[in-house]
């Protein structure tokens, strides 16, 4: 998938006129790709579109103009973009109780390296960001992708959406749970895969 380049990201001043209509497209598709694995983890599949949307919020609430420091958020979030037969997605943890939010994340470490994309037969482990990871508990936030083995994307190639079995799973002693990815949310991981 191609990264955002830094041509592509608006000053301040031209963001600000076109930011409700590119949030309001971007966040609808947004919800078209995203899904839960059971009841306390959201998932979304993060595309070139995505990730220029979270850059230009990002230079807006920071009021970052420098140039330095705009290209610093431009290379942060391209770590977001998925590579070659990748799914890249952020999974969020969400638990409103915050004293339960906060024991989970405890008992939950190690999370992410118990979570895989099914793709038909074939399972893609989670790579997670190493300089991410905490030591004492998972992140509420966490920043994964999914390497398809070469079997996984002919599957995909093959097989039509609305019958492509996709499920992310999660199989940690503190939380198990799966989930089969809606059509709809399969076609957009192919548009990106397959673009």
């Amino acid at each position: 998938m191609k990264p955002v380049e830094r041509d592509e990201v608006l000053s301040l001043s031209a963001y600000e006129p076109l930011r409700e209509a590119f949030r309001a497209r971007v966040i609808a598709e947004k919800k078209r790709r995203r899904t839960r694995i059971g009841s306390k983890i959201s998932v979304v599949l993060e595309n070139h579109d995505t990730v220029l949307l979270q850059i230009q919020e990002m230079l807006r609430t920071e009021r970052i103009s420098r140039e330095g420091a705009v290209k610093h958020e431009i290379d942060t979030y391209n770590e977001l973009i998925a590579g070659k037969d990748q799914v890249s997605t952020t999974c969020m943890i969400e638990i409103e109780d915050k004293a339960e939010r906060d024991a989970f994340l405890k008992e939950a470490l190690g999370l992410e390296e118990a979570l895989t994309l099914r793709v038909g037969d074939h399972v893609a482990p989670a790579i997670g960001l190493p300089e991410r990871a905490l030591e004492d508990r998972v992140s509420a936030v966490l920043y994964l992708k999914f390497q398809l083995p070469p079997a996984a994307v002919e599957y995909l190639k093959s097989t039509a959406s609305a019958a492509a079995d996709l499920r992310f799973v999660a199989d940690h002693p503190a939380y198990r749970a799966e989930t089969k990815l809606e059509p709809a949310v399969v076609e957009s991981l192919k548009e990106d895969l397959f673009e």
